[in-house]
């Protein structure tokens, strides 16, 4: 009988864990709300037709990099080489735009084989050399921005060299919201119906949740991995290209530094850190919060530090929410399942 009871005792804890998430989405978007709230009442001009345009066009690269992040933390992994592989992307994909001059779109599918390339060496070594996700990452964070300085050999490449209708593209919008940000909405739709709706994506959660418990249900983790690292390469590929569209100029310091704000975007957007458990909606929402705390603090004549410290606040408060998250839900599956028994 008891063995019959798991499933409602499972049910319940999902259930519980469902309407976690849902509440954290729904706070994330009363934080955003309040924040952009007060700023505008400090400053009306914040939410100018031109400052919100601006606010998406910085969002959109993080929002499409978190995308990917969510993908590699629900499996309990991590990768931090998301900054070099755009910066790799965007440095190779506008050396072939300038030399060739070739559509968007095939620049697109340019920065996309990139970093799946990148992504397949990531899950390579994590899944063959039975390397830490943290460990191996790290490493090819430094070795790819190595290769990026040894390509670009110090010279850099100019809007000047790009074709027009490329940086048309990284600068323009479709009824005031920018083709960057409608490209990241797409990706996000994209994922999130890969997670919720497939069982390669359920297999992720899985996991995350029970690495041993997975295999042993015959979930091919190997596999997965791999796809989740591939998928994570490729998105920091596509915004590379998204990157020398928007800025035009590229060289071999782009993107340095981003993954330290995708990982945070992740962790404030709900994606607990050790697996099994969030939404790229979230994720999603965690960048954008993340950008308009960069923006709207200034306005507020907040000093740099307690921007920082701010965000550094928000990761530790989300860390520990996802933590209680997972004793409460194990504590009352446990209960549960005394009591049918």
């Amino acid at each position: 009988m008891s063995a019959l009871a798991t499933t409602p005792a499972a049910k319940t804890g999902s259930t519980l864990l469902d309407l976690v998430l849902r509440f954290r989405a729904l706070g994330l978007i009363i934080a955003l709300t309040v924040l952009v709230g007060v700023t505008t009442a400090m400053n009306p001009r914040f939410l100018s037709g031109q400052s919100v345009r601006d606010l998406l066009f910085a969002a959109a690269i993080t929002v499409l990099l978190a995308c990917g992040m969510t993908v590699v933390v629900l499996t309990r992994g991590i990768d931090l080489s998301v900054g070099s592989v755009l910066g790799l992307s965007a440095y190779l994909t506008g050396s072939v735009l300038a030399e060739t001059g070739m559509a968007t779109a095939a620049a697109m599918l340019v920065g996309l084989a990139v970093g799946a390339a990148c992504g397949a060496l990531n899950g390579a070594i994590i899944h063959f050399g039975r390397v830490p996700p943290l460990v191996a990452t790290l490493g090819t964070l430094y070795v790819l921005r190595g290769v990026i300085y040894f390509v670009a050999g110090g010279s850099r490449i100019n809007a000047s060299d790009l074709p027009r209708g490329f940086l048309d593209f990284g600068n323009g919008s479709l009824l005031g919201v920018p083709y960057l940000f409608l490209v990241a909405v797409a990706v996000l739709a994209v994922v999130g119906v890969f997670l919720g709706r497939y069982r390669a994506g359920r297999d992720l959660y899985a996991i995350g949740s029970n690495p041993e418990a997975a295999g042993l249900a015959g979930i091919p983790t190997g596999r997965r991995l791999l796809t989740a690292y591939v998928l994570s390469g490729s998105l920091a590929g596509l915004g590379g290209v998204l990157y020398a569209a928007r800025y035009g100029t590229v060289d071999a310091s782009a993107g340095y530094g981003m993954e330290l704000n995708v990982v945070a975007a992740v962790v404030v957007g709900g994606v607990a850190i050790f697996g099994g458990s969030g939404t790229a909606l979230g994720a999603a929402l965690g960048a954008l919060l993340l950008t308009v705390i960069n923006n709207a603090l200034p306005v507020l004549r907040i000093d740099q530090f307690w921007q920082q410290a701010i965000i550094g606040a928000l990761i530790l408060a989300a860390i520990a929410l996802d933590r209680l998250v997972s004793l409460r839900a194990a504590r009352a599956l446990r209960q549960k399942g005394s009591n049918v028994d």
